[in-house]
């Protein structure tokens, strides 16, 4: 139950980033300018990996802020590569290489580990 527990803010994350990217896309003036739909994901995944913390610490605030916010990214990481390039970017003419090869998509990451961290450090470890 605890790993599962541990991946669902990922999951969360993962959802949220992939559906913003999606409501994004059905906007014309949006649809062919990556740079801003770009900015404001790098915005809004702070309230996103926020809200999986908050809702992760919620019942236990044990794990730390560092190793939540890792385990963060690679379950939206795996999720993917296992679900957004075969699905969304292949049929769209890109490839696994082109996706993980991405300065935005590890930035996407870092972000998320570093607010998740100090979601932890502000919000938690000054509660001990």
């Amino acid at each position: 139950m605890k790993y599962v527990k541990i991946l669902l803010p990922g999951i969360f994350v993962w959802l949220c980033v992939s559906l913003s990217f999606y409501v994004f896309e059905q906007f014309p003036v949006l649809k062919n300018n990556f740079n801003i739909q770009a900015i404001t994901i790098l915005i809004i995944i702070v309230l996103y990996s926020s809200s999986g913390a908050y809702f992760y610490y919620k019942n236990s605030p044990k794990t730390n802020g560092l190793t939540l916010g890792t385990a963060m990214s690679l379950t939206a990481l795996i999720l993917d590569a296992l679900i957004t390039v075969p699905y969304v970017e292949i049929p769209n003419g890109r490839s696994y290489q082109s996706f993980f090869s991405s300065p935005f998509l590890w930035l996407l990451t870092s972000i998320n580990t570093i607010t998740v961290y100090s979601f932890w450090r502000i919000k938690i470890k000054t509660k001990k």
